[in-house]
């Protein structure tokens, strides 16, 4: 189904007979409204408006084709309203490995020969709790179940189906007090178009526009995502809709878009296999210009009259399409009734030439290039996707066909052009992969960790016939030989039944500027100069969704050998911007312990917490410098360690560095965690930035950088 926003993308070719009336059913059927942004807008770009098929519309704003529909249309869409199951809160979560009982395992790898290089606030009667959502971003993408007071009347509005089962309590005025930020997000937006503008005014279009457009508008939807958790079982307070339509509204009345002016073929500065979890990050970066349809198109002159050419199409199961074959898509046409529901009540109703049907069949004739999407099943959420770019395609066929319902339907026969890097073939072989768990080309081990980890690390060499790193322990956890006092003693929260947002009497979140770090399925909010999670003194459980970074890896990875650094990390599967990956593991050192390690290997799987680096995962105008430790913090990984102490080096890195500083009495406790700066596709190798060292450190040693970046600086300590 398509639906066209904005002036630029709704049909506008004589031919087409604007005052028919039609029957609109969106894919997912959700009802998002936001008001545009101030009208003060600096932008020339026009407001952008994100309403539902059949209102209501934001003030000012009427109907328009093809949004109108019957009421009769209208009511059969709220009764055909399908939300998806919830997860349970913090199902994401998982013991500590310590606290289940494992122990070092040890991995025998050669005796020499390793890799030389350190890889090493409107409010509303509310009386329902907000049912908690998963990492795939249910709540923020499928929709969520609300209820609302009308007068002296309680009314629910659009209630899931299926039984929740969730492990937190509603809350009450006497649970605790309830605070709530002072955050102005319009200042926000205003310091991204600020910085988008003085950074990227020249850059539209290209890489470096699209990961900041990305990056950005992800942290955006999490800071507002942040702040609407905090009114979860509030009586009296009410979340005000999704966040990733709020901020792609935001950044479209302000400008900050890439890639705006439609064009056939590729796409500057997006990627084969560059992966999204939010339609609207298809539309900001101009992959795809439908926030709901799945076909693009245009007006291209033929002559002395337009007709339409597709520009791209989105295929993620909402019809009955064929996309098994890697190489091969038979894509069903829009309209009608062939999307893969499975009411029997339906009138029966043929698919016509029409809109995107029109555009593919002109881009048979014409044979230009369309853009794939695929969606995919998140690997770790059933109910969510992911959308992968999976290249340039064309039309080679078209018919038409009965589909499921008995209507007439069309069918598009899209083949991949050749020449391109792999995408869903390689989604496909990780599949494989994981199933037989030996088709991997250059396997070594299957398991790393000896059992250590949640999940196996793959131990995988195809570019030579080194068998491993040099010998060391698999510790997945850091590991302090002596004690480290604290100054000021501290205290850990009583929170029995775990840390909730906006609870003012929390000592952790107190200690957290008044926010939980992470969002309910565990994503970083923001890079902090310090993270403050709960420990061994806090009452909360080992559930607490402020412990994300004590569970573990999550996500299914692999130490590779690369052609030119040693041995890297890269992960099988999707990782989500500002999701936990590791933690550096190995032994705690003093910073004079170092000298033990000896003048050849003194740098080598080593990680100084005191190093500076420029802070990436933070929204302008956050005041924060850097990561900053509370003391001198070595890690050697030289002899113990865990995945950590692969990950190479990069000058434009992937992953930021974060200390994490747990609970623990009067005793330190501080580690040192790892995330996503955005979205990271599979096979992809994770990289951070290893910093600057300060002047008149002994055992700083420069060393030639290979990230191969732009930015590079050419070397790195």
């Amino acid at each position: 189904m398509e639906h066209s926003l904005g002036q630029d993308s709704a049909p506008g070719f004589g031919s087409f007979d604007k005052s028919r009336v039609l029957d609109v059913r969106p894919l997912r059927r959700l009802v998002p409204v936001f008001t545009s942004a101030s009208s003060n807008s600096s932008s020339s770009t026009p407001p952008f408006v994100c309403a539902s098929p059949a209102g209501p519309f934001p003030p000012g704003v009427s109907p328009f084709f093809p949004f109108f529909i019957s009421p009769e249309s209208q009511t059969r869409l709220e009764q055909d309203r399908q939300t998806p199951s919830s997860i349970p809160v913090n199902s994401f979560r998982t013991p500590p490995p310590s606290a289940a009982g494992v122990t070092p395992n040890r991995y025998t790898g050669p005796s020499n020969g390793g890799d030389a290089t350190p890889s090493g606030r409107i409010t509303r009667s509310r009386v329902q709790q907000q049912q908690q959502q998963s990492q795939s971003g249910v709540d923020e993408e499928d929709g969520f179940s609300l209820s609302v007071a009308d007068g002296e009347n309680t009314r629910k509005v659009g209630r899931p189906k299926g039984k929740f089962r969730s492990q937190k309590r509603t809350r009450t005025s006497q649970d605790f007090n309830v605070t709530f930020p002072d955050v102005d997000i319009d200042a926000i937006v205003d310091n991204i178009l600020s910085s988008y503008t003085n950074t990227l005014s020249e850059s539209e279009g290209s890489k470096e526009s699209v990961g900041y457009v990305l990056m950005y508008y992800d942290l955006l939807r999490r800071r507002i995502l942040q702040i609407e958790e905090m009114k979860e079982g509030i009586p009296g307070v009410l979340r005000t809709g999704r966040p990733d339509l709020r901020a792609a509204t935001l950044f479209m009345n302000k400008g900050i878009r890439t890639n705006a002016k439609k064009k056939i073929g590729t796409v500057p500065g997006v990627e084969v296999g560059d992966i999204f979890f939010f339609r609207m990050e298809l539309c900001l970066v101009g992959l795809h210009g439908q926030s709901m349809g799945g076909i693009d198109y245009m007006g291209i002159k033929n002559s002395s009259e337009e007709e339409p050419l597709a520009l791209s199409i989105v295929s993620s199961g909402g019809y009955e399409d064929h996309m098994q074959d890697g190489n091969e898509l038979i894509y069903s046409g829009q309209g009608g009734n062939a999307s893969n529901d499975n009411r029997k009540d339906k009138e029966i109703k043929d698919q016509k030439l029409e809109r995107g049907n029109l555009a593919l069949e002109k881009s048979l004739h014409r044979g230009n290039e369309v853009r794939v999407i695929r969606g995919v099943k998140d690997v770790f959420h059933p109910t969510g996707k992911v959308y992968v770019y999976d290249g340039l395609y064309k039309i080679y066929g078209s018919w038409v066909d009965k589909g499921k319902s008995g209507a007439n339907v069309f069918k598009y026969r899209l083949v991949r052009l050749p020449g391109q890097p792999e995408a869903f073939t390689l989604w496909k072989s990780i599949e494989q992969w994981k199933e037989t768990n030996a088709g991997r080309p250059g396997l070594i081990l299957p398991d790393l960790t000896s059992g250590a980890e949640n999940v196996p690390v793959s131990l995988v060499n195809d570019i030579d016939g080194e068998k491993g790193p040099a010998h060391f322990t698999y510790s997945p956890s850091l590991k302090y030989s002596k004690p480290v006092k604290l100054t000021d003693p501290t205290a850990g929260c009583n929170c029995s039944g775990g840390c909730l947002p906006g609870d003012s009497s929390c000592l952790c979140i107190q200690k957290n500027e008044e926010n939980l770090p992470y969002t309910a399925n565990g994503l970083l909010v923001n890079q902090k100069s310090l993270l403050h999670e709960c420990g061994p003194s806090c009452k909360c459980p080992p559930n607490c969704r402020n412990r994300v970074s004590q569970g573990g890896l999550r996500v299914r990875l692999e130490v590779f050998k690369t052609k030119d650094k040693g041995w890297g990390l890269r992960s099988w599967d999707p990782i989500r911007a500002g999701a936990f990956l590791c933690e550096y593991a190995g032994e705690a050192l003093n910073v004079s312990g170092i000298e033990s390690l000896g003048d050849d290997r003194a740098d080598d799987y080593s990680f100084d917490a005191n190093r500076t680096c420029q802070p990436l995962g933070v929204l302008p105008g956050d005041s924060i410098e850097g990561p900053n430790a509370p003391f001198p913090l070595l890690i050697s990984a030289n002899t113990a360690g865990n995945v950590a102490r692969f990950m190479n080096h990069s000058c434009s890195p992937n992953v930021i560095w974060q200390p994490v500083l747990r609970e623990n009495k009067n005793e330190s406790d501080l580690h040192v965690a790892f995330y996503a700066v955005g979205h990271i596709p599979p096979m992809k190798e994770l990289t951070y930035d290893y910093g600057m060292i300060l002047p008149g450190n002994p055992y700083q040693r420069k060393k030639l950088c290979l990230c191969g970046s732009v930015k590079c600086r050419s070397f790195f300590y």
